[in-house]
């Protein structure tokens, strides 16, 4: 073949080829649309003096159900704390039916041993963490803005309950010995009880013996986390003992397989099941 024959040949070969390519039909661009999981409230806070991050996650029917829910109030309950994994137990149990719908609240720390821990005497604590001790006017913050804020725009029950782990377990086991008439259930998960050398806990059997035996529930928990953190729960454990009241309902469950950093999660699921069980026919 001669080679202007060729040429020729191969130069109409490459305009087919680019009209094919032009006439070929484009494969669209995927549809991208947001994944909402819940709704973030920017909540003006005359007790804190600042405006305070309040996370809410609704059960997928809560629009056209016109029922009331109970409350979980989480605390460190960030978007980027763990407001997303407590409310993905809320969302599995609704999605499989094994736990009753809930409205999880997620309630934001900004200053986690200012907010969570109750003031302390040791000088070592007081000047490795100077803001530390000011969970009462935190405990005041949901008592007279969160709550308020809640029930007024949603549609609750009435049924509340109260969890966090770690300084977040504290504050939740101080607001049980000291206004336990605030929530009817709580949970703590690996409760920082060793704050303070443990006061908190040796206070407990004085700040039992005041209660009233209104039905609520307490929730304990603690992992493979030292004597530091087994000593104080030991001792606040055996204070519930000694001081049965006929309304509490309480457990604690140890979980030798967890550590602090592992044991979040599972604890949460199980309080759920607890908290939340379908009733049975």
């Amino acid at each position: 073949m001669k080679p202007g024959v060729l040429g020729l040949l191969l130069a109409l070969g490459m305009t087919a080829t680019a009209a094919q390519a032009q006439t070929a039909p484009q494969t669209p661009a995927p549809a991208e649309t947001p994944i909402v999981i819940g709704r973030s409230y920017a909540l003006p806070s005359a007790v804190m003096g600042a405006t305070r991050e309040i996370n809410v996650w609704l059960p997928p029917g809560y629009a056209g159900s016109g029922k009331t829910y109970p409350v979980l109030y989480v605390l460190d309950g960030g978007q980027d704390q763990d407001f997303h994994h407590i409310s993905g137990l809320a969302q599995l149990g609704t999605v499989v039916g094994t736990t009753r719908d809930v409205i999880v609240v997620g309630i934001a720390s900004v200053d986690r041993r200012n907010e969570l821990a109750l003031p302390t005497q040791d000088p070592e604590l007081i000047a490795r963490y100077p803001t530390q001790g000011h969970s009462d006017r935190f405990r005041r913050f949901l008592a007279e803005e969160v709550q308020p804020f809640v029930e007024t725009r949603f549609r609750t029950s009435g049924e509340t309950a109260l969890m966090g782990e770690s300084l977040a377990g504290l504050f939740v086991v101080e607001t049980f010995l000291k206004e336990p008439q605030m929530f009817d259930a709580y949970v703590a998960v690996s409760p920082s009880l060793w704050w303070d050398g443990g006061e908190l806990a040796r206070q407990s059997g004085a700040r039992l013996r005041d209660q009233s035996n209104d039905p609520r529930t307490l929730i304990l928990t603690l992992g493979d986390e030292g004597p530091e953190m087994q000593a104080p729960m030991d001792v606040l454990t055996a204070n519930l003992r000694d001081h049965a009241l006929p309304g509490l309902s309480w457990s604690f469950t140890p979980r030798p397989t967890e550590t602090h950093a592992t044991i979040y999660h599972g604890a949460a699921l199980d309080a759920f099941r607890k908290l939340y069980a379908v009733p049975t026919p």
